[in-house]
Parts: C-alpha cells; sequence; structure tokens
C-alpha cells in the first residue's frame, strides 16, 4: 500500500504484518521509507484504550518521509491483535507487547537494527520509558503528552467518580476470579461522568481521534481504575541512558506537566519541548504539526547516522 510522503511527494510503502506476544498475534503496521539503505526504525502504539486507527498513521507518514522506518501496532486485547478477553488492558501484558515488537524489529530486512527506536504517546508515553529503562539497545525515545504518575492523573477526578470507579473495579476483579466476563467502565466521558477521563476536552478530544467510520469502544475493563494507581512509569526515567524526548502539554488534564518535568528532569540525556495546548490537542492542526516537526529534529540529531 502507498501512502503519500512529505513535500517531495516521495512515496512510502505500508505493509500488514504480525508478530506473536505470549500466545496471541499482534497486528502491525510496518512503514518502509523510500531508499535502499537499511532504515532507522520507530516502534510505535497509542494510548490507554487507543488504536493505531487513531492518527497513528498521520505520525508514522511524517516520520516515513523523513527517512524512518515504523513499525505500528495494536497491543493484544485491542483493535486488530488478538487476545481475550477484549478491551482488558493489563498493564503488564502491554510491556510484554512493547517488548515482543521491539524483538520482531530485529528480525526485520531492511532495518538498521542498531538504530531501533521508540515512540508513545499518552499511556504509551510511559510505556516507552518503561521499555526503555529494561530492554537493552534502544537508541532513543519520543514520549509525547506522557502518562508518567498513577496517582497523579487520578487526582484529576473528583473523589466521588473515583469511588465510582473503584466499586466497578473492585466488581471486575470478582468477576475476574470467578471466570465470568469484565465489568467495564468508561474510557472518556464528560465532567462528572463515571469515566476514567472525564475533564471537559476528553470526551470530544478522543472523539476527534476516530476516523469516520470507524468504531473505538469507549470502555475497558473497570479493574484498571485500581492497577493504575501503582504505575508510575516516571519513576523509571532516571535508568533511561538514551536519548529522550519528552514532549509536555502545559495545559495536560490527564497527564499532569508537573510530576512529568520532574521526572525529566532525572533521564540523564533527557530533553523537553512545552506546548500550550492540553493533552488531546497535540494530535491535531497546527499543534500537530509542531509536535512532529521537533520530534523529527529530535530523532536526525540523536538516531540519523552522523547525528548527535
Amino acid at each position: 500500500m502507498a501512502v503519500g510522503g512529505g513535500e517531495d511527494k516521495r512515496m512510502a510503502y505500508r505493509e500488514n504484518v504480525c508478530f506473536t506476544s505470549g500466545e496471541d498475534r499482534v497486528s502491525a503496521w510496518l512503514y518502509r521509507p523510500p531508499g535502499k539503505s537499511a532504515a532507522p526504525l520507530l516502534v510505535m502504539a497509542h494510548g490507554l484504550a487507543g488504536v493505531r486507527t487513531m492518527r497513528l498513521d498521520s505520525y508514522a507518514e511524517r516520520f516515513c518521509a523523513a527517512g524512518y522506518a515504523c513499525l505500528v501496532f495494536d497491543y493484544r486485547n485491542f483493535g486488530d491483535s488478538e487476545g481475550r478477553p477484549r478491551q482488558v488492558l493489563d498493564i503488564g501484558m502491554q510491556l510484554a507487547d512493547w517488548a515482543a515488537a521491539v524483538a520482531y524489529a530485529h528480525t526485520l530486512d531492511g532495518v538498521d537494527h542498531g538504530r531501533i527506536s521508540l515512540w508513545g504517546t499518552s499511556f504509551s508515553g510511559g510505556h516507552v520509558i518503561a521499555t526503555a529503562a529494561r530492554v537493552p539497545g534502544i537508541s532513543a525515545v519520543v514520549a509525547q503528552c506522557p502518562f508518567t504518575d498513577g496517582i497523579a492523573s487520578a487526582r484529576t477526578l473528583r473523589p466521588l467518580v473515583t469511588a465510582r470507579i473503584t466499586a466497578l473495579a473492585v466488581r471486575d476483579l470478582v468477576a475476574a476470579w470467578m471466570g465470568r466476563s469484565p465489568v467495564m467502565v468508561p474510557v472518556v466521558g464528560r465532567p462528572d461522568e463515571v469515566a476514567l477521563m472525564n475533564a471537559p476536552d476528553a470526551y470530544p478530544g478522543f472523539m476527534r481521534l476516530v476516523p469516520e467510520g470507524v468504531t473505538v469502544p469507549n470502555e475497558v475493563a473497570a479493574r484498571l481504575g485500581i492497577t493504575i494507581l501503582a504505575y508510575r512509569p516516571g519513576r523509571l526515567a532516571a535508568k533511561v541512558t538514551c536519548p529522550i524526548l519528552f514532549c509536555v502539554c502545559e495545559a495536560d488534564s490527564v497527564a499532569p506537566a508537573n510530576p512529568t518535568l520532574r521526572y525529566a528532569a532525572k533521564a540523564p540525556r533527557g530533553e523537553v519541548k512545552m506546548y500550550p495546548e492540553g493533552h488531546f490537542a497535540i494530535y491535531v492542526d497546527d499543534a500537530f504539526e509542531r509536535v512532529v516537526a521537533d520530534q523529527i529534529a529530535f530523532l536526525d540529531k540523536h538516531v540519523k547516522p552522523g547525528g548527535g
């Protein structure tokens, strides 16, 4: 499949590929830039309950036009990947999917296996920090509006909403123990609705990322409402030895900026770019153009041959 390139109208090519994580097939897109030389590669995945069709193709096309191969995957239990029960977000499983994706990238022809980097956004912005701290050989990391601290994000919700999510989470954990279907909670909702994200920009911002004619379930198994509290991947930033770019939204209503900035300051080779937008606005319009340009400049500096 041919996709449009950058201003020079070069053509990049995308193919459907898959790899195994655990016992399940993980579906992915592989973008290859023009040219015959081995290309550096970005491993990419979306945030909380997000799937690759929610504008990750727009990012990958831009990176590919700049000379980067991209492996863009859906987590197990989500999107086009296998895994059941559906919509169950297990943090350990998702981190295993990242490790499996990196391992698969190392088997690909036409890829510079010494220049494999990670790109994550929102919840996966935390995953790429954790993965780079644990998986050797990562060249660089881009963490866009990253989720870095479960407690900080939980504090963005009102206490009554938190209490109701906790009750659903307990019911879901009991259901899992008894072998029953998961108890679900909405991913995004309007203010005061029971949802994992209910800031004023959450529902319209999330839905704006869903392509017309595509259905993305707005729910996950409620157990995440408890397990997410212990997930603080920002603490691992100090162990990320490769260059890492934190793209931080000043008005982030989901992943507060201040904890991320504190963690970023501890990354040995950390860089920070600030944006005045909110958590969901960074994916579209002029904000998207600015953040992608900054990310490509960072990658060109640290990953391309002859860079820093």
